[in-house]
């Protein structure tokens, strides 16, 4: 059974293991919510400073770059804040110190709802995906109870988890009105427009194939729930 649209939430938090994945996996729907008056804040895991095929790239400067660009995505979003827990891209691991800082996120925002990989994705290529997913789990198990990290603020137990990239979908949140939201926070990331977004010597073709391939595929997943458009996660409220 396909569920679809959760009530707007009053605080959200999305979780993504670089800049750019929340925007891939639930831009449109961040930006919804951030329209109908929600609380977004953007966490990303990892510092983003293997994120080129350059291989001349400054690491450090690549980072400063792609903070800015997650800064200029979320603000297209229409969220709030941008925390960055600034782990080295490609080493992520879902141990306990990156547990407790995420911890402490969760119980700073207080999200009703949290999103992130879903962390069983079959045949996934990047461990950082799959370690941002099982982290975020880990540290939602932790938030909600008092006696992890009791150092922190209060506990803090969200309501629902949606997981983005989902073998699985259950849940459909419509979009159709905030796909080209999505659009333009992805643009943002220059940086990743020739790695990611196949936008390179071609700019102007490479550019309006990258739109209508991001606008088709929220066609599929709307397809889903029978909607016009869609973004699709595995929804958990048992949390």
């Amino acid at each position: 059974m396909i569920t679809v649209d959760l009530l707007s939430p009053t605080r959200v938090l999305a979780v993504g293991a670089h800049p750019d994945d929340i925007e891939f996996g639930s831009g449109a729907t961040l930006a919804k919510w951030a329209a109908a008056g929600a609380h977004v804040v953007l966490c990303v895991c990892t510092d983003g400073s293997k994120g080129t095929w350059d291989r001349s790239a400054d690491p450090g400067a690549l980072v400063a770059t792609r903070q800015a660009e997650q800064h200029d995505a979320a603000a297209a979003l229409g969220a709030k804040d941008v925390r960055f827990l600034g782990y080295v891209d490609g080493e992520l691991r879902h141990d306990l110190d990156a547990r407790a800082a995420l911890s402490a996120v969760i119980r700073d925002v207080a999200p009703d709802v949290v999103l992130t990989h879903d962390p069983w994705k079959q045949y996934r290529l990047h461990p950082d995906h799959h370690q941002a997913g099982m982290l975020t789990i880990d540290a939602i198990v932790a938030a909600r109870d008092p006696h992890f990290f009791p150092e922190q603020r209060p506990p803090h137990r969200p309501s629902t988890l949606l997981l983005f990239e989902a073998n699985q979908p259950n849940h459909v949140e419509r979009v159709h009105d905030y796909v080209t939201r999505k659009i333009e926070s992805l643009l943002c990331h220059r940086s990743q427009w020739q790695s990611t977004m196949g936008i390179h010597d071609r700019p102007d073709e490479q550019r309006r194939a990258f739109e209508r391939l991001t606008a088709d595929e929220a066609q599929a997943e709307g397809l889903r729930a029978g909607v016009r458009a869609g973004e699709a996660f595995r929804r958990i409220d048992a949390l």
